[in-house]
């Protein structure tokens, strides 16, 4: 019989077993430190939104190196940050991380807030990020909802009929709040966070490896399933984004501004047509909208 967690036992044992297993087996990360510096939990937390974490590994301390705090990041244009964002796709999440930090700077006087609503306001963040910083940066004692927690949470808590079946947000929040211990939101969510990651996985989960195989209802028990995408713009198979990343990866190469049919002729198969080049101006007018690049008599470049 699986624990009922609206029962005190049920929700002692599942927080026993997981501070347990994170004793004994946390990953190792250089943001995850006993007082973190709130500017690195912030960039930290905005990379690996999107982004794999053994990039974000790799990709996050040369990224300090170069904007070692807010004020350094906050004063970078855009083409620098994008620079200093190769590798990491996404690269609209580097520039709002800047602008980010430009209002930490001019309306927190450099100081990452440490309040749920003071960190909503700022660009790119969202309830995700803001209840990360609290808890991991301050320790406030808040419930933190990634997709992998989501997922650890919804299948512990009822039988989940696939491996793409979630549970409603609202019920989520209110399972969440049971169950985290008193004064560890910190290391709770992280312990969750690696579970999910290592052995509650969204496809072909590991539940004979699960450290809460005994304690979860769904154990065993899931159906494979994948979750269908969301229809997208592309242009011969390939979505706009990944060709939009195309364009800021060889202008990030080439350190200067290139005549447009130079750029389509890299980045666009041959033989180029009429329409491929019409597409390829609405595509080149969708960067310049988000401030990655400046089109100046046919000539791209990155956007100082």
């Amino acid at each position: 019989m699986k624990p009922d967690y609206t029962q005190q036992p049920a929700i002692q044992q599942l927080r026993k077993t997981v501070t347990a297993w994170y004793k004994r087996n946390a990953r190792t990360f250089s943001w995850r430190v006993a007082n973190p510096d709130p500017y690195i939990v912030l960039v930290s937390e905005t990379m690996l939104q999107q982004t794999q974490t053994s990039r974000v590994t790799e990709k996050l301390p040369q990224f300090l190196a170069l904007f070692p705090d807010v004020y350094e990041l906050a004063q970078a244009n855009n083409a620098t940050i994008l620079r200093a964002w190769q590798g990491m796709g996404y690269n609209s999440r580097a520039l709002r991380l800047r602008d980010c930090a430009k209002a930490i700077v001019t309306e927190h006087s450099g100081t990452v807030p440490n309040t749920y609503q003071q960190l909503r306001t700022l660009p790119g963040i969202g309830d995700y990020t803001a209840s990360a910083i609290l808890s991991f940066a301050y320790h406030k004692q808040c419930v933190v909802l990634d997709v992998n927690i989501r997922r650890v949470y919804s299948r512990v808590m009822q039988p989940m009929p696939t491996t793409i079946s979630t549970v409603a947000d609202s019920e989520l929040r209110e399972f969440a709040e049971s169950v985290f211990p008193p004064k560890q939101s910190s290391a709770w969510h992280q312990a969750i966070m690696d579970i999910g990651a290592l052995y509650c996985t969204a496809r072909s989960p590991k539940c004979a490896e699960c450290p809460l195989r005994t304690l979860c209802a769904s154990a065993y028990s899931m159906q494979e399933a994948v979750r269908v995408k969301k229809a997208e713009p592309q242009h011969k198979g390939i979505p706009n984004r990944i060709w939009r990343g195309k364009v800021v990866e060889y202008l990030r190469q080439t350190h200067k501004a290139v005549h447009s049919n130079d750029v389509l002729a890299h980045v666009h198969p041959q033989p180029i047509t009429k329409q491929d080049e019409h597409w390829f101006e609405t595509l080149l007018q969708t960067l310049v909208r988000d401030s990655m690049i400046t089109i100046n008599a046919n000539h791209i470049g990155l956007k100082e």
